[in-house]
């Protein structure tokens, strides 16, 4: 039985989300941990990775359960136990054989935080902070990655991918209570670029991100903290 897991996870003391070889203190590398004491040897499969420190809300996943984990809701339950808190299982549901969690994702939804205040150490795990930020600029100039777009230096490099064209389809700021928000909906995301495109945020102007993004002049540009950054939704 084929089943998609959405989970929530803090990202702060993990060194990403996909298993790594030197290290089992990864967001999926603990999974596999708990799923193999529960007798579930599948491979699973994430939408996508998250870097050091980021986090998420609706991260999603598949794999395939042996006959004998028929009962999802125990599954669930079991899960939580025996995970670290930091990590939650949301929902166990069960998808169609052709479901992928990568391939059938249509859009990602990530959001970053930040605050215009002086950092503390209760939220600086959670949220970017960001003293000298104006917000009217930030809210005017993220518009500019709506679109269709060569994000090629906006990706980190040496980056195994085939394409860095991507679409953004929604890019915008708001406010909620004491925070800025940047919220980012696209039909994928390259290595790191969301930390590249809110980098340029803080440091570029208007005219730099135009011939970065279209590739006429590659500025200086160093990634926004993983701190701030969620992934909040999957959309298939």
């Amino acid at each position: 039985m084929k089943v998609a897991l959405t989970m929530s996870y803090n990202g702060a003391s993990f060194l990403g989300s996909q298993i790594q070889k030197e290290s089992t203190n990864t967001i999926f590398g603990q999974l596999d941990i708990v799923l193999k004491k529960l007798g579930i040897n599948s491979k699973v499969v994430a939408s996508g990775r998250t870097d050091k420190g980021v986090h998420a809300t609706a991260q999603v996943a598949h794999l395939t359960l042996p006959p004998f984990w028929n009962d999802l809701e125990k599954l669930k339950t079991t899960l939580n136990k025996m995970l670290p808190p930091t990590i939650h299982i949301k929902k166990v549901v069960v998808v169609a054989e052709d479901f992928h969690a990568r391939y059938s994702a249509k859009r990602r939804v990530y959001r970053y935080i930040i605050k215009t205040k002086e950092s503390n150490p209760f939220e600086d795990p959670f949220v970017t902070f960001k003293e000298d930020l104006t917000f009217e600029s930030v809210q005017q100039n993220i518009k500019l990655f709506i679109g269709k777009h060569d994000f090629t230096h906006f990706m980190k490099t040496g980056s195994d991918t085939k394409s860095s064209v991507r679409t953004i389809y929604k890019a915008f700021a708001y406010r909620y209570k004491d925070a800025i928000i940047l919220y980012f909906e696209a039909d994928g995301f390259l290595r790191t670029q969301i930390r590249l495109m809110v980098g340029a945020l803080f440091d570029m102007n208007k005219e730099q991100i135009q011939e970065q993004l279209s590739c006429v002049k590659k500025h200086k540009l160093k990634p926004a903290k993983g701190n701030g950054l969620y992934l909040a939704k999957i959309k298939y």
